[in-house]
């Protein structure tokens, strides 16, 4: 009689074959894109330090939650800096050690890779929706300057091609994996 065995979730990551390096550097350029090309910016703006912007207007919008604002935003770049990451790494595998309650469980592949390319067409989707609205009002005044935006517009292709490319690359391997181990 065979002998029936259950799957142990650090399988999981030594049966998906290895992310292509062009997957790693799409995540990795990804990751460096919402880190260190997004927060920093922003994090001076949430210090209510008002470079590259129109002091006036800057000052009444900080106080009235811009602040708080830009760090919600630099905390969603941080996951997305990570989510990029757990693309191309064992911990977007299997759950690590340092994570409560789910340490060593596998991380459900499809809610991953649903995210990834959910979060990588929002930021597609948003750079082409901030280009047209620089174009439209480039010499209008606001808060900030549109060259902020100009800055902007190429880091936030990178994270979502990036962040496509290799969420691409993590969905394929995963059901590749998935379809070979149910026996299909």
């Amino acid at each position: 009689m065979p002998e029936f065995t259950v799957p142990r979730p650090e399988d999981a990551v030594a049966e998906v074959p290895p992310p292509p390096r062009r997957a790693v550097r799409a995540a990795r350029a990804s990751a460096l894109s919402a880190t260190v090309g997004f927060i920093p910016l922003h994090a001076i703006w949430a210090l209510g330090i008002p470079l590259w912007a129109d002091e006036q207007a800057f000052r009444e919008w900080y106080e009235v939650g811009g602040g708080p604002y830009l760090l919600v935003l630099s905390g969603m770049a941080l996951l997305a800096g990570i989510l990029a990451m757990s693309l191309v790494r064992p911990w977007g595998l299997v759950f690590p050690g340092w994570t409560p309650f789910l340490a060593g469980r596998r991380v459900p592949r499809r809610t991953l890779a649903a995210t990834a390319h959910g979060v990588s067409v929002f930021l597609l989707l948003y750079t082409v929706w901030a280009a047209v609205q620089l174009v439209r009002t480039f010499d209008e005044e606001g808060i900030f300057s549109p060259w902020t935006v100009v800055y902007g517009i190429p880091q936030f292709l990178v994270w979502g091609i990036g962040l496509y490319i290799a969420a691409r690359s993590y969905h394929h391997r995963t059901s590749l994996h998935h379809r070979t181990s149910l026996g299909r």
